[in-house]
C-alpha cells in the first residue's frame, strides 16, 4: 500500500501563516527585542516632539505679524479721555409759537454740566496729548486715562476749531509716545489700524480697543461744513470707528500714526465702514502754533483784488470764454506783489482747482484750511500764455481772516 504525502490545501496555507505570526510575536517579546525596542520608540517620540515644536513655531510666527507688532508699539501711548462739558440750552415757553406773546416771554438760557468721552494719544515724552477739538470743547474738567488705569487731570494747551485739533498736557515725564508717519505716502488698500475708546470701553480693563481695516480712499475733500469746520484731504477707512473713537490714532503697519480718527458717515451713529481721519500731515503743520501760542493764526491777507470776467474783456485778452476772474488791483509791497501778480492777470485756478466764476474763488479758499505762512498757487493767464504764481499768506495787524482776497 502506497502512502502519499498530504496535500497542502487551503488549510495548510493558513497554518503556515499562523506559525509565522506566532514566530514574529515571540521575536518581538524576546530579550534581544526588548533591548532594541526602547531605542526605536524614543526615536519615534523625539521625531514627533520635533514636528510638534515646528508646528508651534509656525503658528506663533503667523500670530505675531506686522499688525500685532504695530499695535504693541502704539497701544501704550493711546489714552481714553473723559470730560465734563458746560453746555447751554434754551428752555421753551408755552408762548414760543405766538408772535405777539413771544416778545414778552423769551427763551431763557440754562447751563448744564454733561459728560463726554473720546480718545487721544501721547505725542511726546513730556506728556503732550493729541485729540479732536470737539472731544474737549467747552470742557471744565478733563481726565486722561493711560493703559493700565492710571489717571491724570489734563489741561488744555491749545485748540483749533476749524481743523478740529486740540493739544492737552498731563504732568509727568518719560511717557511712551507715538511716531508720526507721512500721510501723503498712504497707499489705498494697505492695512489701517484704528485704536481708541469706543463707547467708553477703555474704562473696562484700561486698554485701547483695536480695529483693523484698509485705507479705502485718500484726499476726500468735504470742504467747509455747516458748523464751519473744514474737512479737507481726509483719509477714508473701513476700520470700525464708533462713538468714543474720536481723537484716537489711525496707524499703519509700521506703527506710525497717519491720521486722527474724526468722524463717520452713518444713518444711526454707528459704524458702517465709512470712517474718516484727519491726515497727520495737516496736523503737523499747526502743532507748533498750538503748543507755543495756544491757537492757529488764521488772519491773513493777499493784497489782491479781483472782478468777474465780462465777455468783452475775455475777447480783448484772447480768451474764448468768460471763465476765471480778472485781477483789478495789486497792493504795493503785499504778498500778491511779491508773488509777481499784475493788474489784468486772469486767475484760472487755485491750488489745482478750476476757477470758472467769481463765486468759485471764495468757495475754493473757504474750503482750504489756510493759516498765516501757507502758500496759494494760482494758475494765471497773461499775454496769451499760462503762468503759475505763488502767494505766501502774511499777517497784518488789525486785519481779519481773508482780508484783501
Amino acid at each position: 500500500m502506497t502512502v502519499r504525502p498530504r496535500s497542502s490545501g487551503p488549510g495548510g496555507g493558513r497554518l503556515r501563516i499562523a506559525l509565522l505570526f506566532v514566530t514574529a510575536i515571540l521575536s518581538l517579546t524576546s530579550p534581544a527585542a526588548a533591548q532594541r525596542q526602547p531605542w526605536h520608540e524614543a526615536e519615534r517620540r523625539g521625531a514627533a516632539v520635533n514636528r510638534e515644536a515646528d508646528i508651534q513655531d509656525v503658528i506663533s510666527n503667523t500670530r505675531h505679524n506686522a499688525i500685532t507688532r504695530a499695535v504693541a508699539e502704539v497701544s501704550p501711548a493711546v489714552v481714553g479721555i473723559n470730560v465734563v462739558q458746560l453746555q447751554r440750552f434754551y428752555q421753551r415757553t408755552p408762548f414760543d409759537d405766538d408772535p405777539f406773546f413771544r416778545q414778552f416771554f423769551r427763551d431763557h438760557p440754562v447751563e448744564k454740566r454733561v459728560k463726554g468721552l473720546g480718545s487721544g494719544f501721547i505725542i511726546s515724552r513730556e506728556g503732550y496729548v493729541l485729540t479732536n477739538q470737539h472731544v474737549v470743547a467747552d470742557a471744565t474738567e478733563i481726565i486722561v486715562t493711560r493703559t493700565g488705569g492710571k489717571q491724570y487731570i489734563a489741561r488744555k494747551v491749545g485748540e483749533d476749531y476749524v481743523s478740529d485739533v486740540a493739544i492737552l498736557k498731563i504732568e509727568g515725564n518719560d511717557f511712551p509716545y507715538v511716531q508720526f508717519g507721512d500721510s501723503d505716502d498712504v497707499v489705498i488698500g494697505e492695512w489701517a489700524i484704528a485704536l481708541g475708546d469706543p463707547f467708553g470701553l477703555f474704562d473696562i480693563g484700561s486698554k485701547a480697543t483695536v480695529t483693523v481695516g484698509v485705507i479705502s480712499a485718500t484726499d476726500r475733500d468735504f470742504g467747509r461744513q455747516d458748523d464751519d469746520r473744514i474737512m479737507e484731504d481726509m483719509i477714508q477707512t473701513d476700520a470700525a470707528i464708533n462713538a468714543g473713537n474720536s481723537g484716537g490714532p489711525l496707524v499703519n503697519c509700521y506703527g506710525e500714526v497717519i491720521g486722527i480718527n474724526t468722524w463717520i458717515l452713518s444713518g444711526n451713529g454707528t459704524n458702517i465702514g465709512l470712517g474718516f481721519a484727519l491726515p497727520i500731515n495737516r496736523v503737523k503743520r499747526i502743532l507748533d502754533d498750538l503748543i507755543n501760542y495756544g491757537a492757529v493764526e488764521r488772519r491773513w491777507y493777499t493784497g489782491l483784488r479781483y472782478e468777474a470776467m465780462s465777455l468783452m474783456t475775455a475777447r480783448h485778452l484772447g480768451l474764448r470764454s468768460v471763465h476765471g476772474v480778472i485781477v483789478s488791483e495789486v497792493e504795493a509791497a503785499s504778498p500778491a506783489a511779491r508773488g509777481g501778480f499784475e493788474i489784468g492777470d486772469v486767475i484760472m485756478g487755485i491750488n489745482g482747482r478750476e476757477v470758472e466764476s467769481f463765486e468759485d474763488v471764495k468757495r475754493i479758499i473757504d474750503g482750504l484750511d489756510l493759516k498765516r505762512g501757507d502758500n496759494l498757487v494760482f494758475r494765471v493767464f497773461r499775454g496769451r500764455r499760462y503762468l503759475n504764481l505763488t502767494i505766501k499768506l502774511e499777517y497784518r495787524a488789525g486785519g481779519v481772516k481773508g482780508e484783501g482776497r
